[in-house]
């Protein structure tokens, strides 16, 4: 392992700011902690910080079980530390113990809670995709013009049984009887994230809590990090493992947990993982510890000379989610920048050759899958220059095959080459891309001939693809 002096100091006086350590010295007026005489760590847990234990201990014994065996118990971090909020806060409740009493507690913890001992690893997270990039997925009208909405709430949540139209008023669906929050809040939002709205007594309503990693509170805090470091345990040695990537990435939209146990990565973790180390301190998990990466070691860990980063962006070079992959710019990272970094991680155990044929196949899958979006593009405009799409892409076969095409099918195809799974970029991948679009050509070749809409789709649902 590599405990470099400097990253002991950096622990040290982390631990110092979240008080967990105290310096004692004769003289305090120099502030250079190498000239310090003496540290004193002092353990132990404050009346309410104890009370809450207790009374949990009782009533939930598995929370505080899993809290007992983590690294925070052992640091002195307690339930109170997490969870307290002061009294003008927009979540701040009391527990049936706390009544009379001036604690204030909130069951909601964001990473905002977590920056107080992990500074730096909420910044870097605040940076990524993970972050308001994850809900505005589903939360951002704007962008969407209101159709994952009306997917969620009007198709899915059944609202069209009822009111053919549905009109949108911010996140709320305004003036529908009978429509269903359910596929929304057991599915979209578990891994997105969402707006959590608050009762009159402060408590989470509309079944907008919990969510995934991008959930927004109404305090202005954004992001869940125990999405991937699971409550109460926080293990760091789960969030390395790629099951704790799976609980998002998987399906049919972007089977990465699929890829990588198809990949030889995931073969040589699927063999051998049991006996690989995966609690090591961060920047010290390097090969050795394990003998092929997992999601967490390309996107996250230290490894060589490249340090820990909780902004999943960076080593990315290519959009492979959306319609269209270009280099990521902006908010969605420095794809020129990424690419480099993962070479680094790459050639940790691969050769320059290996690698270089990786990277060209990426990118000629990328240029293929282009290819394809672009011919579907031009065959959109010209219909709906002449007036031959529906109105509700959900009802339209032309609509809905485009939306397989990079939502499915394409995505599929362009990890797959990504991430070393030739099932899933062939046959899962290019060769449904293909038939996809084949379709869509007899459907724009119909209209276009016959200057008219066909009466009942074609389409078999999202059953084929």
């Amino acid at each position: 392992m590599k405990y470099s002096p400097v990253k002991i100091l950096i622990v040290i006086f982390s631990l110092f700011l979240a008080g967990i350590i105290t310096i004692a010295t004769a003289d305090t007026q120099y502030p250079n902690l190498a000239n310090k005489k003496e540290l004193i760590i002092k353990r132990g847990y404050t009346k309410e910080a104890l009370t809450c234990i207790e009374c949990h201990a009782k009533k939930m014994p598995g929370t505080v079980e899993a809290w007992k065996t983590s690294s925070m118990s052992h640091a002195g971090v307690s339930c109170y530390d997490c969870h307290v909020v002061e009294k003008i806060s927009p979540m701040a409740v009391q527990c049936e113990g706390m009544k009379g009493t001036n604690t204030y507690i909130s069951p909601m913890v964001s990473s905002k809670t977590c920056s107080r001992c992990h500074p730096l690893e909420v910044e870097q997270f605040l940076k990524s995709g993970h972050a308001k990039l994850a809900s505005k997925a589903v939360m951002d009208i704007s962008k969407t013009g209101g159709k994952l909405i009306k997917l969620q709430y009007h198709y899915e949540g059944a609202g069209f049984m009822d009111k053919p139209d549905l009109k949108l008023d911010g996140f709320t669906p305004k003036g529908m009887p009978a429509y269903n929050r359910a596929a929304r809040a057991s599915g979209c939002q578990m891994c997105h994230g969402t707006k959590v709205e608050m009762g009159p007594d402060n408590k989470p309503i509309n079944e907008t809590w919990p969510g995934g990693v991008g959930t927004r509170y109404p305090d202005g805090s954004v992001g869940t990090c125990s999405v991937c470091h699971t409550r109460h345990k926080f293990s760091i040695a789960e969030a390395r493992k790629p099951e704790a990537c799976a609980a998002c990435h998987l399906g049919p939209d972007h089977p990465d947990i699929e890829i990588f146990y198809e990949s030889k990565h995931g073969q040589q973790y699927l063999a051998h993982g049991d006996d690989w180390k995966f609690d090591s301190a961060p920047d010290t998990w390097e090969p050795g510890d394990y003998t092929a990466p997992t999601c967490a070691t390309c996107h996250m860990s230290g490894i060589g000379e490249l340090s820990t980063t909780h902004n999943i962006n960076e080593r990315l070079k290519w959009d492979l989610m959306h319609k269209k992959s270009v280099i990521r710019s902006g908010e969605r990272g420095d794809g020129e920048k990424g690419v480099k970094l993962m070479v680094k991680v790459c050639a940790n155990c691969h050769g320059s050759t290996h690698i270089q044929t990786q990277r060209a196949t990426l990118d000629n899958s990328v240029a293929l899958y282009n290819k394809y979006w672009e011919g579907a593009v031009k065959m959109k405009k010209e219909l709906k220059e002449k007036g031959l799409l529906k109105k509700d892409p959900w009802r339209d076969g032309f609509q809905e095959l485009e939306y397989y095409l990079w939502h499915h099918t394409g995505r599929r195809a362009r990890q797959g080459s990504a991430m070393n799974a030739p099932d899933y970029a062939h046959w899962h991948g290019f060769f449904q891309v293909f038939q996809v679009y084949l379709d869509m050509e007899d459907i724009y070749n119909y209209r276009i001939k016959n200057n008219k809409i066909e009466e009942l789709s074609t389409v078999m649902s999202s059953a084929p693809y």
